[in-house]
């Protein structure tokens, strides 16, 4: 049996010592890039290897490109690779965000990547901790491998397209982000407030109970197609401010068995670079 979405840690426990399996620490914190790797290395799940967002998840910056601009191909499969990951390896990822941070971004990599085998730890860090399952400090590795990337281009959607189908009926655009960052109320990051002309809003975290795991999978669905209304998932695409919590909106989806929303990686801190581009504030009208 593979895990393509999500994995508790009651399912992980006896797997974590198989050949099969690796899993990933993506602990990270926007405001202290470090953090996340000092937390892995005081306490992880054993045997788990460490994912920088920044490092490892991301491509370089150009200025133009977004605050976590997607890899290309190559440089996924060369970490990969790195990594240990083969066509057969079982990935899980973790975080202590409930996934929502950088644990959906490895998982939506590997799927771009053509790799199906990859789960997100339902309920994170927290939840595996709180069950007293093993875990251990220092730095881990696995032995590298080859990582055969097939990669799935219809999964993302750029600025040009997704300005232009925010204006369809037929398609719909949701900012992850907090509803005030949405409306332009604040801006904390980016050097501009608002959104994406036409898009609608859902914040991310929507998708989690208190405790940090995910709803379940009919209240989900609820939940998104009252979002969607008439337009099927495969025409909706998840943006937010890199590019990065977006991707736990698609792996929701996926788990309340709506498959096929695309992902826009530049997101708003890319869409808001090019100061030819339009910008909203406030509710859009249509919602």
């Amino acid at each position: 049996m593979s895990y393509t979405t999500l994995i508790t840690s009651e399912q992980l426990l006896p797997r974590l010592a198989e050949p099969g399996w690796a899993v990933f620490d993506c602990r990270f914190k926007l405001e202290d890039p470090e953090a996340g790797r000092q937390a892995y290395l005081d306490s992880h799940i054993s045997g788990a290897v460490y994912a920088h967002l920044d490092q490892d998840l991301s491509g370089p910056k150009t200025g133009m490109n977004g605050r976590h601009p997607l890899p290309d191909p190559e440089s996924l499969v060369k970490t990969f690779s790195a990594w240990g990951i083969s066509d057969s390896t079982q990935v899980v990822a973790y975080d202590d965000v409930g996934g929502g941070l950088a644990a959906a971004r490895l998982w939506w990599l590997l799927k771009y990547m053509g790799h199906d085998r990859v789960a997100v730890l339902d309920g994170g860090w927290q939840a595996w901790a709180a069950a007293n399952y093993p875990a251990r400090p220092g730095a881990e590795s696995r032995p590298p491998t080859t990582f055969v990337g097939h990669p799935r281009p219809d999964m993302i959607r750029n600025a040009d397209e997704v300005g232009e189908l925010a204006r369809s009926s037929s398609w719909v655009v949701v900012d992850s982000r907090a509803p005030a960052r949405y409306r332009g109320d604040e801006e904390p990051i980016d050097p501009v407030a608002g959104h994406i002309p036409g898009a609608r809003n859902y914040l991310w975290s929507a998708n989690l109970e208190a405790t940090g795991r995910v709803l379940p999978p009919d209240q989900l669905r609820a939940q998104f197609e009252k979002l969607l209304g008439n337009v099927p998932p495969e025409h909706s695409i998840f943006y937010c401010g890199s590019g990065v919590t977006s991707a736990h909106n698609v792996l929701a989806l996926e788990v309340a068995g709506l498959t096929g929303a695309k992902l826009y990686p530049g997101s708003w801190s890319e869409w808001c670079s090019d100061p030819t581009r339009p910008v909203a504030t406030g509710e859009e009208s249509e919602q």
